[in-house]
This record gives C-alpha cells, structure tokens and sequence, in this order.
C-alpha cells in the first residue's frame, strides 16, 4: 500500500474511533494524554529512590554521583538491582491504573509503557529480557488479561528487548495480601512463584508490574528469578506507592495477571514461549515436590 493509502486509512479510522486522553476522553491529536491531564498527571520527575522509585526530596543524586536510597531500602535492601517508577499512585495516576486493571482498558497500557520505558532511564535495552509479574492461572482466566504481561510487552517494544511473558508463573495460589504487613506477605508467598531456568538464566531481566506497595511480590519474583540463575534482575512498575500517602492497595491492585495479547499491538516482539499445563483445579497446590 502508498504512502497516501496508509494515510487515508487513518483518516478513516480517526474519524470511526478518534483518539482520545486516556484519562478523560477528550479528543486529542496523539495516542496519550490531553494537556490538562498531563498537567495533572502526577509523574515522577524530581529525585527517586534508586532502589523503589519511592519520591524523595533533594535533586535527584547523591553528591558524588551515585544512586540515592530511601530510608526503607537503606533500612532493609531490596533483593532486586535497582526499581523505577513513572508515577505516583495519586489522582488520576490511580484512577488511570484502576481502569487499566478492572476497567477493561487493556489499551492503556500503550501510553503507559511508553512512561514506563523514559522512566527506565537507560536500566532496559536490547540485552535485556522483560519479564511480568505473572498470576495464578485460575485467576488469569478469571480476569481474561494481565496487565503486568501488557505493560512488559509495550516496555519491551521501546526498548527493542526480548519479552518472555512466561518466565514466571503461579505454581500456588495464595490469599489475599490486603492489610498485611510485609514480614506476613513474604511468608505466604513463599515458594509461590517459580522462574523457568531455561529462560532467564545469564539474562539480565526487567520485571515489570503495575502497582509497588510493599514490594513483597515483586520480591518474591525477583527471588525466583536468581535461584533460576538470572544474572540481574531490576524492577519496573507504573506506579509507586507513598509511604504516607494513606493508600491502602488490595491484592487486586498490586498482583497482575500474565497475557499476552497481540490484538492490542501489531509490532513484531520477540516472544519466549513455554507451554504450560493446564490450570489445576480451584485451591489445588501444583508444586512438585
């Protein structure tokens, strides 16, 4: 097809579906956000945890150069290399990621990877394997998406990297995580994920979710990730919680789902597959012993 047909067909579909702000739904020129939810959109620009994307106060580096910490992960260092955030989970960033999440807005994550990729800040390329937060099976098909592995996928196309939307799995289902301290959510998930060698070792890999509260589950994952031999392992999440924000996040918010959907993008991924077994049945633990 020509240039001029390509460009009719657009025309045609703007004016079928025009593009809209992701928040608000007024017509805009590009795939994002209006400059009235831009202005709102609390993204996370000044100075960051290194370790969680948690916002800090200062300019952004220590003095001689290096990463800064926040007193949580000083306190208590993260089994991960390094954390990024594209915002906080405030206002419209919240209301954003609960639509992405329960809204049934998988095209969100669109724009959201892209925030997610200039948020990275050189931490994904080429080398580097994008890896979800994955779910258990029965709840994946429960809510028909993940929006971690959709998230991964659009990270993953900027930054022209492998996405392996099944390096990591659900082997036992746990209970919800809403209201428990952190020390309670790293036991019940314990032994609860599991990272297929065969795709993550020697690799440098990216996990990526939507939500950072606790961390506890990212934790897990990233544990799962070196005992499978991965050689470094960051994470990389849209949207980070404040310590004294208020905000409580259920188990719904923070965990996510694994699918890979390829109506939502045509983009040529390179994708590592692992075929799995069914889903078992509702409560059963499918660890192998």
């Amino acid at each position: 097809m020509t240039g001029a047909g390509v460009k009719a067909l657009r025309a045609v579909a703007d004016a079928v579906w025009p593009r809209t702000c992701m928040t608000c739904e007024a017509r805009v020129e590009e795939e994002g956000l209006c400059p009235a939810c831009w202005r709102d959109m609390p993204f996370l620009r000044a100075a960051r945890c290194d370790g969680c994307g948690l916002p800090l106060p200062g300019p952004g580096d220590e003095p001689d150069g290096g990463p800064i910490r926040c007193d949580g992960c000083l306190a208590e260092p993260r089994p991960w290399a390094a954390g990024r955030a594209a915002l906080a989970y405030a206002g419209p960033a919240r209301a954003l990621v609960l639509r992405l999440k329960h809204g049934d807005r998988p095209d969100l994550a669109v724009g959201a990877g892209l925030w997610m990729h200039r948020a990275a800040r050189g931490a994904v390329d080429a080398d580097t394997l994008v890896v979800p937060v994955p779910l258990h099976p029965w709840r994946l098909w429960r809510r028909r998406y993940n929006q971690a592995a959709l998230l991964a996928r659009e990270l993953a196309r900027h930054a022209d990297a492998a996405f392996a939307p099944q390096a990591l799995r659900r082997v036992r289902r746990t209970p919800t995580l809403d209201r428990r301290p952190r020390a309670e959510r790293m036991a019940l998930l314990d032994r609860a994920i599991a990272a297929d060698p065969a795709q993550v070792a020697g690799q440098a890999v990216a996990l990526v979710d939507d939500v950072m509260t606790t961390g506890a589950t990212l934790a897990a994952c990233t544990e799962a990730l070196a005992g499978a031999g991965a050689a470094r392992v960051t994470v990389h999440v849209l949207a980070r919680v404040e310590r004294d924000a208020g905000i409580v996040i259920s188990e719904a918010m923070e965990e996510s789902p694994d699918e890979d959907r390829d109506d939502l993008h045509p983009a040529p991924l390179r994708v590592l597959h692992r075929s799995d077994p069914p889903p078992p049945p509702e409560g059963r633990d499918d660890r192998r012993a």
